[in-house]
C-alpha cells in the first residue's frame, strides 16, 4: 500500500501545455504546439534520449516555418535523469525547450 502511494506522489499531472516529444513525426508535434500557442503564451517541448533532436527540429519549424516570426524560443534548459532499477538503471539526457509568442 506504501509503494502506491509513493509511485502516485513521483507522478505529477502534468501542465496541458507541456508536449512529451516521441517517435511520432515532427510535423504531428509542430501543430500540436502551434494549437497550444493558440490557447497559452508558451509551450514547453520536452524529449528525452534520441528524441532530443526531433524536440529541437519542432522548435525550428514553430519559429522558422509555421509561426511566421511571431514566436521564439524563449528558454532552454538540459539534464540528465536516472531511468530504470537495480541492474538496469541508466542516465539518460533531457531536454526542455519553452517557445512563447513574441512582444509586441
Amino acid at each position: 500500500m506504501a509503494e502506491q502511494k509513493e509511485e502516485a506522489a513521483e507522478k505529477k499531472p502534468t501542465p496541458p501545455n507541456h508536449i512529451f516529444i516521441g517517435k511520432k513525426p515532427v510535423m504531428s508535434y509542430a501543430l500540436s504546439a502551434m494549437l497550444q500557442l493558440t490557447q497559452f503564451d508558451e509551450v514547453v517541448l520536452r524529449a528525452r534520449g534520441k528524441a532530443i533532436s526531433r524536440a529541437v527540429d519542432v522548435a525550428q519549424i514553430i519559429t522558422r516555418r509555421l509561426g511566421s516570426e511571431q514566436y521564439h524560443v524563449k528558454d532552454i534548459k538540459l539534464d540528465t535523469e536516472l531511468l530504470g532499477e537495480g541492474e538496469q538503471k541508466r542516465y539518460v539526457s533531457t531536454i526542455e525547450i519553452v517557445v512563447a509568442k513574441k512582444k509586441k
